[in-house]
């Protein structure tokens, strides 16, 4: 160091676990079960001094000794809204190691979406495309702008964290995540509710006075794979074993009065042994500052200005916080170090906790911390640091009407707004905070105040981003039609994503009676709102009357609008039972989409949703799920993610309709974490209500009906068609888990016992369907007859996508007493499906006409039938039917193999009729492995596994993993 001699270094060497056996228990516990069995969450959950840290530091020990790859980051009380700082603190040097790698790995696309998080993929990507590769990845991001970019994001990280673990093991430890901003929350979310396939164990340690309530809850929501442990104060005869020897008994009993037990504190006093006992600090806090007030001036200094840098800090930048020389910083962190007020971390320092820190921060006076902050603004402004470096200490230094603060701040904002909403918030918030609110910055400021609106909205503060939008109507002049329409709009859409409808409502209608002209083209858009209103709470005669005074087209309009007024017309005339018009109004609505530009669609997004769900609703699928990709499209463009969930949600229902199931689950798993991220309840309800749909056609019984039953619990949209739309899905997935009576129930309780339904037409024709399924199994043909009936009544043959309902609920009335007929009124109900697109609707008719002649002893057309059922579930996706299928065909002496020909030549190259990835599952089910492992060793997702085993248990003709591992061996 410049010729110094360097003074003996202390570099934080643990002091020796003292008690804990518990706790250490547990973290042995949680390393077995990760390497067993994939994935665990383990939460430390202890006041501040309590060990936590040390306890993290024995974790990693032990998972080195295991041949595990330890990772470790710390989240920090003064950078708390830097995105994912955690997470780039523990992994980012480890990607700079071993960057290429983990890019082959998780492939160019992923790599892209993490590069806007970690440095580390950022410099080699920056690299690769200098050399040659495909500039146009680097806009990944660019074309997603509604917020759920981050939903892509996650799942790319938890793709990473696969790829770390390998198949060594990953520990993966953030510390202090109380301090973790919400991006970095939400991402811990999202892996419990979707854990890595690999064998990782993700540790977390925060105090529960300051824990978020989402962080509270992680591992409770990880289920079985979650674990939290408490860490309290250490007992008198832990303390005493702590303190060794060399400390008396009377001092040590009084040491541990004097500290509670708490770890750090007891340290912190033991450090004192020249301190009478009477004279110890009351408190933690004042034991670190005795600890500072015996450091020299230069030191205490460097000290201040290291906890004004960053948690872990460079000397230079050190050096130019606190006016020093480089010489005199390094001089003064020798004492630091010596001290253990810091400690190394290769090139930068670390103080020893975050109380020191905090204390140092706290001993300087509040002026010199601010130009201090200013300081390093200053010099990383010379060096070219992003804005998003330069905003923590921008923020807490700019000063009133400081343009280039305000510029800084919000390029900062806008750079990190796709995957962290929450925080570019936060600094638009204090760009605003500094914006002088003059004639000359009033249009900006009203700029900002529209991005900010939206901003905490997408993050998941829908009420903040309410009050925003009222503050910004407020601003705006009573004449300026235009922008107020916008802001009315904006604010009415987040009063009803909080369930606040009438609220919604009445500021429609209290911006309408502002206006001198209501009826002007300014009043449409809000029109149109309310006629969505209506619609959403099933008043479609007040959706109708508002839609009648509104011409197709006007002067004045902007572009776009005769689309939108276009596309809400067919639902309020289908809601009607007006289907010819419904019809003719979305054969307009497609005309007029098809020839609008995507910029004329985006400010009329949600209007355009409910022309998709309307197509959907009349059995127009393949336009519906044209309409609905373009919208998403644009929405995903434009920033409008509480449209996009909604649009999701649409897509999934219409792919369920079609038989699409894995496409509709993805589709409904992606609409439900925008709906998370967006702590929507409303939005939450129409994903979920997908997801248990989807699920429950897939065979997934459990997951439908606890998706089913968080839906209708919600216990949001009181009288509204979401509302019911949810009570009727849990209500199939329950008659399709087989729990007839309840499942029946539920159904006729989300028609209203069909005493003014609010449910659609089609969906009232399946739930007959589904009532006459019921009491058929419940041995009630009466029931089953009279269900058949009624939906004979409901049937409408302008709507040809549901007639095939009416005989299928036909063929499950006759089943019993006329077999023959039932399976007529089958084929006739699948012939109806199949032509309207309703593939997995077909496929069960079929399955009901195959049952049907089997029961009346014509084995031929039984088989035909149950052939073709088998092949349109497989097709499908419907994992459960296929597999009702193909016990049937047994029944017929049928053998059922992964072809037509499977049954004939099942076994003769040895692998039992197996697809090559199948006996790659099957043969690792028979050594013993589990999902996990084999999702691990394969890299599959764990439902993919899954899928290949209710295969190859239908296959092989067996019902458990010990029947697969007999199988084979009789193979071998």
């Amino acid at each position: 160091m410049d010729g110094r001699t360097a003074q003996p270094v202390v570099s934080g060497v643990p002091t020796p676990l003292v008690g804990r056996d518990d706790a250490v228990t547990a973290l042995s516990g949680a390393l077995d079960a990760a390497a067993r069995d994939g994935f665990r969450f383990l939460a430390l959950a202890g006041e501040p001094g309590a060990g936590k840290t040390r306890l993290l530091g024995e974790l990693v020990t032990m998972a080195a000794q295991r041949g595990c790859t330890p990772l470790w980051g710390r989240a920090a009380e003064f950078e708390q809204m830097m995105p994912f700082s955690a997470l780039v603190d523990a992994l980012d040097d480890h990607l700079d190691a071993q960057g290429p790698d983990v890019a082959e790995a998780l492939g160019p696309a992923q790599t892209v979406l993490l590069a806007s998080v970690f440095p580390a993929l950022a410099t080699g990507l920056a690299a690769g495309l200098a050399a040659g590769d495909d500039a146009g990845l680097a806009l990944a991001l660019d074309d997603d702008r509604s917020g759920l970019a981050r939903y892509r994001l996650y799942r790319a990280l938890r793709h990473l964290v696969d790829a770390v673990a390998g198949t060594s093991g990953l520990v993966l430890v953030l510390d202090d995540v109380h301090w973790a901003d919400d991006s970095t929350l939400e991402f811990l979310d999202h892996i419990v509710r979707h854990p890595p396939a690999g064998p990782v164990l993700m540790a977390v340690a925060y105090r529960p006075a300051q824990a978020a309530p989402r962080l509270a809850t992680l591992a409770r929501a990880a289920g079985p794979r979650g674990q939290e442990t408490a860490v309290g104060p250490l007992s008198l005869t832990e303390v005493e074993q702590f303190l060794g020897p060399g400390v008396s008994r009377g001092r040590g009993r009084a040491l541990y009065e004097a500290s509670g037990g708490n770890p750090f504190y007891l340290e912190a006093l033991a450090r004192m042994a020249d301190t009478e006992v009477a004279s110890l600090p009351p408190t933690v806090r004042a034991a670190i500052q005795v600890e500072l007030a015996r450091l020299s001036a230069d030191a205490l200094r460097v000290a201040q200005a290291a906890a004004v840098t960053a948690d872990e800090f460079e000397p230079s930048i050190a050096a130019v916080a606190a006016q020093v020389p480089p010489a005199a910083a390094l001089a003064a962190l020798d004492e630091l170090v010596e001290r253990d007020i810091v400690r190394s971390a290769g090139a930068r320092f670390r103080f020893r906790h975050p109380l020191v820190r905090q204390a140092a921060y706290e001993s300087a006076a509040a002026g010199w911390r601010l130009g201090a902050h200013a300081r390093i603004a200053a010099h990383l402004a010379e060096l070219g640091a992003p804005a998003t470096v330069q905003a923590h200490h921008v923020q807490h230094s700019g000063s009133f009407g400081d343009q280039r603060a305000v510029s800084v701040l919000v390029t900062a904002a806008r750079a990190v707004t796709t995957h962290a909403p929450a925080t570019s918030a936060h600094w638009l918030q204090a760009a605003l905070g500094l914006m002088p609110d003059d004639g000359a910055t009033r249009e900006d400021r009203m700029a900002l105040m529209m991005e900010l609106s939206w901003a905490q909205g997408v993050s998941g503060r829908l009420a903040e981003g309410r009050d925003t939008a009222r503050e910004l109507l407020r601003m705006l002049p009573d004449d300026d039609w235009s922008r107020r329409g916008r802001a009315a709009r904006l604010c009415a859409l987040m009063e009803r994503q909080l369930d606040r409808p009438h609220e919604a409502r009445a500021l429609l209608l209290d911006e309408l009676s502002r206006m001198p002209n209501p009826r002007a083209a300014a009043a449409v858009p809000l029109r149109m709102r309310l006629v969505a209103e209506s619609m959403m709470r099933v008043d479609f005669l007040a959706a109708q009357a508002v839609l009648d005074l509104m011409p197709d087209d006007a002067d004045g309009w902007e572009p776009g609008l005769a689309v939108a007024v276009a596309a809400l017309r067919p639902m309020p005339a289908f809601a009607a039972g007006r289907t010819g018009d419904a019809l003719r109004y979305a054969d307009l609505a497609d005309r007029l989409l098809a020839a609008a530009p995507d910029e004329h669609l985006s400010e009329w997004l949600d209007a355009i949703a409910w022309l998709c769900w309307a197509e959907s609703s009349l059995g127009r699928y393949g336009d519906a799920l044209r309409h609905f990709d373009r919208a998403a499209a644009v929405a995903r463009a434009t920033g409008q993610s509480y449209i996009l969930t909604n649009l999701l949600a649409g897509r999934a229902k219409t792919l369920v309709a079609m038989g699409r199931l894995p496409e509709a689950t993805a589709t409904a798993e992606e609409s439900v974490e925008g709906a998370r991220l967006l702590d929507s309840g409303q939005q939450l309800v129409f994903a979920l209500t997908q997801v248990c749909l989807a699920a429950s056609w897939t065979g997934d019984d459990e997951a439908a009906v606890l998706a089913g039953d968080e839906a209708v619990q919600r216990g949001v949209g009181g009288g509204e068609v979401w509302e019911a739309t949810a009570r009727y899905a849990r209500g199939q997935a329950l008659v399709n888990a087989g729990r007839y009576a309840e499942g029946a129930e539920a159904v006729l309780d989300a028609c209203a016992g069909f005493d003014q339904p609010q449910l659609d037409r089609g969906t009232l024709l399946q739930a007959c369907e589904a009532l006459a399924q019921a009491a058929a199994c419940l041995g009630n043909d009466e029931g089953a007859a009279a269900w058949a009936a009624r939906a004979a009544q409901i049937d409408d043959p302008s709507l040809p996508a549901f007639s095939g309902f009416a005989p299928l609920a036909r063929a499950h009335a006759l089943r019993r007493d006329a077999p023959a007929a039932s399976a007529r009124a089958a084929e006739q109900a699948a012939a109806l499906l199949a032509s309207s697109e309703r593939r997995l609707d077909s496929g069960r008719a079929l399955l009901a006409a195959g049952q049907a002649h089997l029961e009346a002893s014509d084995r031929t057309r039984a088989r035909e039938s149950l052939k073709a059922a088998a092949e349109a579930f497989e097709a499908c996706g419907a994992r459960a039917l296929k597999t009702q299928t193909d016990r049937e065909l047994r029944r017929l002496g049928v053998r059922v193999g992964s072809g037509p020909a499977a049954g004939a030549d099942r076994g003769r190259d040895g692998t039992l009729g197996l697809s090559p990835r199948e006996l790659e599952v099957a043969l690792l089910v028979a050594d013993g492995l589990t999902n996990q492992q084999i999702a691990a060793r394969l890299f599959l997702s764990v439902r993919t596994v899954e899928t290949h085993l209710s295969r190859i248990f239908a296959k092989l003709e067996v019902t458990s993993r010990v029947g697969v591992a007999t199988a084979l061996n009789r193979r071998n």
